[in-house]
């Protein structure tokens, strides 16, 4: 049982690797975007600490078959915990309320025939390359050749001046690229719009151009920018006026013929054979009827409302033209695919690809690299947006990749995504060297086609609310899931960005793509636009518990991950269990982020999940209540310890979730005797909140604590507080 067989220390190591590079470990999740995705390496370790005895360090890298076996998981999102217990053989059933959910998992464990695939996507882009291929190249600034290929293009935003109407570029500041990744700092001089080099970031001297001086800091800042024609301050952004509009100040591109004498990027200031591309991509663009650029309004709600303070109203506004018809032509070409399978993969691609191709990525100036749409969960609306290559750079002669956002880069990681389902393995570190272990009996998939047995095993997958879902009793032994963190993601909301163009290419074929957006009303998320708040959020999530729990076997468990900023959060994890008449057996304490994660990196945010293990209360015996306070900080320090054993260094939020974990599990252990689940849910969360407080000051535990781990460890560093 996980109780007894899970090993903190062995999983938070291998998690923690994970989520550094997670893309190496479980390459299949870059079959397409999902958000906060938990290590496969945790529900691998959770799964056989279940269902077999072996000391999970020896069983972790060994091929497994439970046959026989069915899991199931009512918030599949990305689909770990299903596809770590598809991969050991067990029969998975899946329920997702979102139909981007769904699709993505179906893609993850659809057979797929790879070599057929392969070839149809370089068709695909071969003749993309035909029709758009000369809007990606660009006259070299070193040897003069014609054929060196774009990168990025980098726009920046103007605005036309209040007051003499002369358009103004919204710089937030010069620098272009930092000397991390190329030996000089690139600045953009505001005088004359020429690149040059400098050795010194924060005084950068003089262009070479013109001899102006070089700034660091641009005129533009918090909603409000100087003009340099009139002197007079012009506001931005005015949604009245629609999006703003942009101007290309900058390219980096590659030169095959110089790379091997030239030293760093190559970059360059537009010339006027680049400018007039971009008008012949315009006139391009308006010479195509489009069948599959998507029409529909980008509706309120708490991220979308930020595009629309910028003048969006539309999702096909968020593209460039160019973009526009890259876009429609690979819709097109799609379309023609007469395998369904092949279709459907390269439908999911182009989704994926879209994160990519839009006028709202940004440059990262250190890492010299386009950063997707998503990089920080939201709709970040900037003044300088990176547009990349379409096709995708290829270096000459290899498969590798140069840059990202491209067709080439999509098809080589889908690619690598779906031959991992066939072999699947393990990456074992000893000392500083890394094995990489294939567990060669084990597949990911309904059936191993590539295997002389032909076994398979059952998948179901449901788009609806598993709440309303009907399961046997004792048809489950065991449920698995990563459920929503009530504030967290507005997954809907930013999934829509993508479901609203793969609608166009499958919603005829299948029902879960009929709705116009994939928001719903039962949603479990917290969306002040729509009116969810915590209330909803605990029936929901009460609601799912209960019917899951109907249909567990007497000693099956229901686990599952959490973390959140404030203990409030946890409220309704306590009344759901305490609803499906469960108890909480162990609250274990896993990585389920990285700390440099963009959008979490200087926060203080927790890295830490909390993994609830639940059971029947019938089956677990009668649980004394204990000395508590005693109890929770020996509790809290075992955890550490063991995370520490792991190689995680622990920030005071982190210690704070390992706090509000055990809390719950205890308050529910007090609880669970006299819960009374008809009474409101008001009545229900009062009841949670106040066993909760009779622990006491949880921030005297929490520095006391804090205190403790300083005083053993010297070199501990306090991590900003959340």
């Amino acid at each position: 049982m996980i109780e007894k067989n899970f090993d903190i220390p062995f999983i938070a190591s291998l998690a923690l690797r994970e989520k550094q590079i997670q893309q190496s470990y479980r390459p299949l999740i870059a079959v397409h975007k999902w958000f906060a995705r938990r290590p496969g390496t945790l529900f691998r370790g959770l799964l056989l600490s279940e269902f077999q005895e072996k000391a999970l360090q020896d069983a972790f890298y060994e091929s497994h078959d439970f046959t026989g076996i069915t899991i199931a998981d009512p918030f599949m999102g990305g689909g770990t915990p299903l596809l770590e217990a598809n991969r050991i053989g067990c029969d998975v059933v899946g329920y997702d309320i979102n139909p981007m959910a769904w699709w993505i998992v179906k893609e993850e464990i659809e057979e797929l025939d790879i070599l057929a695939y392969e070839k149809s996507a370089h068709l695909l882009r071969e003749s993309l390359e035909g029709e758009i291929g000369e809007f990606y190249r660009t006259r070299c600034n070193l040897c003069g050749s014609e054929n060196a290929l774009v990168k990025y293009f980098l726009w920046v935003k103007t605005k036309p001046c209040e007051h003499c109407g002369n358009p103004i570029d919204l710089f937030p500041g010069y620098l272009l690229a930092a000397d991390i990744r190329h030996p000089k700092n690139v600045f953009v001089c505001p005088t004359c719009g020429e690149l040059t080099e400098t050795q010194d970031r924060k005084n950068p001297g003089y262009c070479q151009a013109c001899s102006a001086n070089l700034l660091v800091e641009g005129p533009a800042k918090r909603g409000k920018c100087i003009c340099p024609t009139c002197g007079e301050k012009t506001l931005f952004p005015d949604p009245d006026m629609g999006p703003l509009k942009h101007r290309l100040f900058a390219i980096e591109y590659y030169c095959p013929h110089c790379k091997a004498t030239h030293k760093g990027r190559f970059f360059k200031k537009p010339d006027l054979q680049d400018l007039e591309k971009i008008e012949k991509a315009e006139l391009f663009w308006k010479s195509i009827s489009p069948e599959y650029v998507p029409e529909e309004t980008i509706p309120s709600g708490d991220e979308t409302n930020r595009l629309h303070r910028w003048g969006y109203r539309k999702y096909r506004e968020m593209f460039s033209h160019r973009q526009l018809a890259g876009l429609e032509l690979s819709a097109r070409i799609i379309a023609q695919e007469k395998n369904e399978g092949i279709r459907n993969a390269l439908a999911t691609n182009l989704s994926d690809l879209l994160r990519y191709q839009n006028m709202l990525c940004r440059y990262d100036t250190k890492a010299l690299k386009s950063l997707d749409i998503f990089s920080v969960h939201g709709f970040p609306v900037g003044l300088v947006q990176c547009e990349s290559n379409f096709l995708g750079l290829v270096e000459p002669g290899s498969p590798v990749c140069i840059g990202s956002g491209g067709w080439a880069n999509i098809i080589e990681k889908f690619k690598k995504a779906k031959s991992f389902c066939y072999n699947p393995f393990e990456i074992r570190q000893q000392g500083n060297k890394k094995y990489v272990i294939f567990t060669r009996e084990e597949y990911i998939g309904i059936k191993n086609t590539h295997s002389i047995e032909k076994t398979s095993r059952k998948v179901s997958l449901f788009c609806k609310d598993a709440a309303s879902c009907s399961l046997e009793e004792n048809s489950l032994h065991a449920v698995f899931t990563d459920p929503p963190y009530f504030g967290n993601v507005q997954y809907a909301e930013l999934m829509d960005f993508c479901y609203v163009w793969l609608r166009k290419l499958v919603g005829e074929t299948y029902s879960e793509f009929s709705q116009a957006s994939t928001r719903n009303t039962k949603e479990l998320t917290e969306n002040f636009d729509m009116g969810r708040g915590l209330k909803h959020f605990t029936e929901g999530l009460s609601q799912v518990f209960q019917n899951m729990a109907k249909a567990l076997k007497p000693k099956g468990p229901l686990a599952f991950t959490y973390h959140h900023n404030t203990v409030e959060a946890y409220y309704p994890i306590a009344v759901a269990i305490l609803d499906a008449d469960l108890i909480c057996t162990a609250s274990l304490p896993c990585p389920a982020e990285m700390s440099a994660s963009i959008h979490i990196k200087g926060t203080g945010s927790s890295i830490i999940d909390t993994v609830f293990i639940c059971r029947s209360k019938n089956t677990t015996g009668k649980n004394s209540k204990g000395k508590f306070s005693e109890n929770l900080e020996s509790a809290i320090k075992k955890d550490i310890e063991h995370l520490q054993e792991g190689n995680i260094s622990l920030s005071l939020g982190d210690i704070r979730c390992l706090l509000f974990g055990h809390l719950i599990r205890l308050a529910i252990k007090s609880l669970q005797n006299k819960w009374n689940k008809n009474k409101s849910i008001e009545y229900r969360l009062s009841e949670v909140a106040h066993e909760i407080q009779k622990f006491g000051e949880q921030e005297i535990l929490l520095q006391h604590l804090l205190r403790d781990q300083k005083s053993k460890n010297k070199d501990y560093s306090e991590k900003q507080e959340i």
